[in-house]
Order: C-alpha cells, then sequence, then structure tokens
C-alpha cells in the first residue's frame, strides 16, 4: 500500500515517515522536554534539544577536536577546513558552505522578509534578526560578562565581547595574514581585497562594502538627523559628530583673562594666552638662545639640532621625529583602505584620515582658537593658525639657521634657496634645484602652452590650470558658500573667498613678519626683498615685479587709451591719470 500524504500529496517509503511528515499539517508536537516544557514533532528533535540542557556535545571534528550537539552541525563546520560551499546562488553564483545561509540569502533577492515583529510590525529575512530585535522592545539582557558584568541581549554579542578582555583573534585573513576578533570584522576586511561592495543606496544606486555605511548615506537622502544634543537641540548625521559637539558644552570657562576678561576651560590655557599680552618667553633652547612662548614649539625646534628621530619604519627602516609624522608614512606602505567615506565613497587607509575628512561634509570645526574664537576642522591647522597671534617661528633652516613659521615655508625655502642649484635657465640666469622646476619657468619665455582646451582652443602651459579653465565651460559650481551663497567651481576658491568674511591673513612674510590673506599678495610682496622682476617688456626690456604694471607700461608704447573723460573727450591710458 503506497505511502501518500492526503493534504500535500507527496509519497513516502514508509508508514512511520508517513506519519512523522503529517505533523507538519496538523502541528502536532507529542515529545515534551521534561525540563523546559517545549514541545518537538520528532524524538530526535526532542533528543538534540536535551543536549542544550546536559551541555553534552558528542560530535567531535577531526580536524580540530571542537565539539558540537548535532551531527549535521559537524559536517558544516568541516567545510571551514576545507573551504567547500557546495550550496549556489543561482542567481548571482555567491556560494555558501551551508543551505540555511543560502536560504536567507535568497530571501534577499526576492526582498522576502516572512518574519513579522508583532510589537512594531517590523520585518526580517532570517529568523534570528527577528529574535534579536525583541531583544529591544523587552530590554532583557541575558547574557552576562563574567570579567566586568556587562550585560548583553545576544550570545554572540557577548562572545565577541570577551575578545576585548582575552585579546583573541581566531579570524585570520587567507590573503594577508591579518587577524581579527570577530568574523563581521574579517568579512569587512575582505572586501578590501575583492573590491565587494554588496550593499547598494536604492536612490541613487551608490554601493557600499559595510552596511553601517549604507545605513548612514541613506540618511542624506532622508535628511533624517538621528542623533540630538540634549543642551542645544542641534541634530546630527552620525554619532560621532554628536559627540565632538558636545566638548564645546563640557568646556566651562572658569579662568579668565584680567586684561581682556577673554575665558579659558583650562588654566593652563589661560596661562599662555597671558604670554601674548606680557611679550614672555619663557622657554629658551640652550644651543641658539632663542626663546618660546610654548614648551612644544620649543620642542619642536630642538629636533632641528638633535636630528633625532626616535620613530622608525618597520617597512623601510625610515626615521621621524614625530610619531604623527610615522603614522602618515605608513599609510604608503598600506595599499589597504577599508575605511570608506559615507558621503562621497573616498577611501582612506586610516579611522583618523577619516574622521578629518567627513569634517569636509559635515562642516564641522571641533578645534577653536582661545585668542579669536576661528575654527578649524583639525589640530594642525589651530597650531598653524596660533603662530599668526604670538608671531613665533618654531622651523628653522639647518644650512642657513632662517626660521619660518610654517613647515611647508621650510620645505620651500630648503627646495629654492637652500639647496644647489644645479639647473640653470640660459635666457635669464634664474637657478633652480630641480630640472622640473626649469622646465616649468622656461615656459614663460618661450611662452608655449602645449595643454589645450577641446572646447574653446585655449592653449595653457600647465595642466592644472587647464583642468580649472574647463570648469568655465561646465558652469558647475559644487561649492558654495555658508555666508553669502556664493558658488565655485574649486574648493580652493572658496576658502579663498571665505577670508574676505574672516578677514584671515594667514600667509606671512618671513623677512618682515607682514601678513596677507591671499598667497599671491605674499608672493607678489616678497619681491620688495629679493628685487625679482619676473616680468619684461619684449619692446624695450624694462622689468617688472608685477604683471598689472608691465600691462599699463606696453600702451605707452602702444598708446592704448583705455579710459575716457566725459567732460574733456580725452583719452588716458590709465585710470588712476583719469581720476
Amino acid at each position: 500500500m503506497p505511502n501518500i500524504c492526503d493534504i500535500c500529496r507527496k509519497d513516502f517509503p514508509t508508514n512511520f515517515l508517513l506519519k512523522t511528515h503529517l505533523r507538519t499539517h496538523t502541528k502536532e508536537k507529542p515529545f515534551e522536554c521534561a525540563v523546559c516544557n517545549k514541545e518537538f514533532s520528532q524524538n530526535v528533535n526532542l533528543k538534540t534539544h536535551l543536549r542544550t540542557h546536559t551541555k553534552e556535545k558528542p560530535f567531535t571534528c577531526d580536524i580540530c577536536t571542537k565539539s558540537f550537539s548535532e551531527k549535521g552541525k559537524v559536517k558544516t563546520h568541516l567545510r571551514t577546513h576545507t573551504k567547500e560551499k557546495p550550496f549556489a546562488c543561482e542567481i548571482c553564483n555567491k556560494a555558501f558552505s551551508d543551505i540555511s545561509c543560502l536560504k536567507p540569502h535568497l530571501r534577499r533577492h526576492a526582498k522576502e522578509k516572512p518574519f513579522l515583529c508583532d510589537i512594531c510590525s517590523k520585518t526580517f529575512f532570517i529568523k534570528s534578526d527577528l529574535k534579536n530585535h525583541f531583544l529591544t522592545h523587552t530590554k532583557e539582557k541575558p547574557f552576562s560578562c563574567v570579567l566586568c558584568n556587562k550585560g548583553f541581549s545576544q550570545k554572540g554579542v557577548l562572545t565577541r565581547h570577551l575578545r576585548t578582555h582575552t585579546k583573541e583573534k581566531p579570524f585570520t585573513c587567507d590573503v594577508c595574514n591579518k587577524a581579527f576578533s570577530c568574523k563581521g570584522g574579517l568579512q569587512t576586511h575582505f572586501r578590501t581585497h575583492t573590491k565587494e561592495k554588496p550593499f547598494v543606496c536604492d536612490i541613487c544606486s551608490k554601493a557600499f562594502s559595510v552596511k553601517s555605511y549604507l545605513k548612514v548615506h541613506l540618511r542624506m537622502h532622508t535628511k533624517e538627523k538621528l542623533f540630538t544634543c540634549n543642551i542645544c537641540s542641534k541634530e546630527f548625521l552620525m554619532i560621532s559628530s554628536l559627540k565632538t559637539h558636545l566638548h564645546t558644552h563640557m568646556k566651562e570657562k572658569l579662568f579668565a583673562c584680567d586684561v581682556c576678561n577673554k575665558g579659558f576651560s583650562q588654566r593652563e590655557h589661560l596661562k599662555v594666552h597671558l604670554r601674548m599680552h606680557t611679550k614672555e618667553k619663557p622657554f629658551t633652547c640652550d644651543i641658539y638662545s632663542k626663546t618660546y612662548s610654548m614648551n612644544s614649539n620649543l620642542k619642536r625646534h630642538l629636533l632641528t639640532h638633535t636630528k633625532e628621530k626616535s620613530f622608525a619604519c618597520d617597512v623601510c627602516n625610515k626615521g621621524f621625529s614625530q610619531r604623527g609624522n610615522l603614522k602618515i608614512h605608513l599609510c604608503t606602505h598600506a595599499k589597504e583602505k577599508p575605511f570608506v567615506c559615507v558621503f562621497c565613497n573616498k577611501e582612506f587607509s586610516t579611522k583618523g584620515i577619516l574622521k578629518v575628512h567627513l569634517r569636509a561634509h559635515t562642516k564641522e570645526k571641533p578645534f577653536s582658537c582661545d585668542v579669536c574664537n576661528k575654527g578649524f576642522s583639525e589640530k594642525s591647522g589651530l597650531k598653524k593658525h596660533l603662530l599668526t597671534h604670538t608671531k613665533e617661528k618654531p622651523f628653522a633652516c639647518n644650512f642657513c639657521n632662517k626660521e619660518f613659521l610654517s613647515k611647508c615655508n621650510l620645505i620651500k625655502h630648503l627646495r629654492s634657496d637652500a639647496k644647489e642649484k644645479t639647473f640653470s635657465c640660459n635666457v635669464c640666469n634664474k637657478g633652480f634645484s630641480e630640472k622640473s622646476r626649469l622646465k616649468r619657468h622656461l615656459l614663460t619665455h618661450t611662452k608655449a602652452k602645449p595643454f589645450e582646451c577641446d572646447v574653446c582652443d585655449k592653449g595653457f602651459s600647465q595642466k592644472s590650470n587647464l583642468k580649472k579653465h574647463l570648469l568655465t565651460h561646465t558652469k558647475e559650481k559644487p561649492f558654495a558658500c555658508d555666508v553669502c551663497n556664493k558658488g565655485f567651481s574649486q574648493k580652493a576658491s572658496l576658502k579663498i573667498h571665505l577670508r574676505m568674511h574672516t578677514k584671515e591673513k594667514p600667509f606671512g612674510c618671513d623677512e618682515c613678519n607682514k601678513f596677507f590673506s591671499f598667497k599671491w599678495y605674499l608672493k607678489i610682496h616678497l619681491r620688495t626683498h629679493t628685487k625679482e622682476k619676473p616680468f619684461s617688456c619684449d619692446v624695450c626690456n624694462k622689468r617688472f615685479s608685477r604683471k598689472s604694471n608691465l600691462k599699463r607700461h606696453l600702451r605707452s608704447h602702444t598708446k592704448e587709451k583705455h579710459f575716457a573723460s566725459d567732460v574733456y573727450n580725452k583719452g588716458f591710458s590709465q585710470k588712476e591719470t583719469l581720476k
């Protein structure tokens, strides 16, 4: 007699299997656990369940001796050693070691979420996700850490937490041998090798390697700001931005300056500030007797004497005098860039660099000047700015002892003045330390413009100038001023424009301490010291320090008169003469 199910017409080889199958329809569960009263449709399931109470694990892996309560789990576990993945997705060919992993994966393609939360109606792909979610409603934390008593809603989270105490990293990358404390960390890292970005935004199709990055990115579309400041009710996209913002409230200013009434959160900051009024410089260099108002500036200066490079690179043995410089250098070796910007998808090798980059999007400026309250996105920017108040020059040249306000000015000096100028111009005899600089300079004589615009055929001597010019055709102005809403095609142009509002003058002359808001103003000013006159007249060879002066002079040869008087009907070559 055939053993066929009357409900679904499924055929079975034995009557026993048919009876067992019928319970899937009748929902009958005749086998009950004596410990917790849980019911099962099959005796074998009850036996397996009982092992959760007895902690019995009779099935052992032959390779790593790990034990399991079920035979099927050993089979699945063995595939972690053999790397076997027999269950493949027919849609995207992704393979899995266990069929239970393939099933929820298929639901992601079908957008099917069969597991529903009875409290908030949120749906899930996997039953375990629903169980974990449910604990957010009950606030139940049944798993606690034996070392620090911290409670957790999930056993897996507790296991991960325990590794913060044991420092255990059991998950290793097959490509670069980097170890991780959790499987998720390894999976995220592995995508830096495969370049896989499985999390895609449904609105703009932008892809991400980490799910949390997609979540933050989606808030850009929804304009949702989940994190609110309890003090001033300001809202933020990311919790990190809120944390940084909270520091601005925490800084209670208990110490006030007797001279200008400015408040400070720390007594030490007030002490440093007072030296601006007293002009006191208590920190002295033993070698040159040069004095500084801040100990940090003296320390930096002393490194120019000692040549000490305490921090060495493990890869190439290059030495550095500061730990921060070594960290930056290490990024040149690490091709891995696991930290991705959720706004523009740009990748970074360290979390710190990403943190600084994110402030360009959030407009966050956590570092403020105690003197003028100007905000900065980077601590280094604030340090550089403070020198404009103290007028100190902590960076000294080892060759000529000339001192500079910033490190970049010192580097510039070393490239041009301090180095031997082996490459000289045949036209004007100007010397250069690098061949590339001589080549660039020669273009000023030959008037050659090898880089041409495809739109208007205008020529440029440098590729970078062509790139800037191309934006004038697209009319694209993605960078807007927060003060007056004026748009700019380049970020650098916006930066320059902002100085009109802030009145900031970051470019200082090392000769006379005069400050300028624009780099080219400083460049022109420096010619008053160097007596350099790079612009020459083709007619009479007269030389000028400014291009505008040359243009004005050329009118004396052409007799051109651009400015006319409405009263006398007379023409003038210069606007000043007309006035």
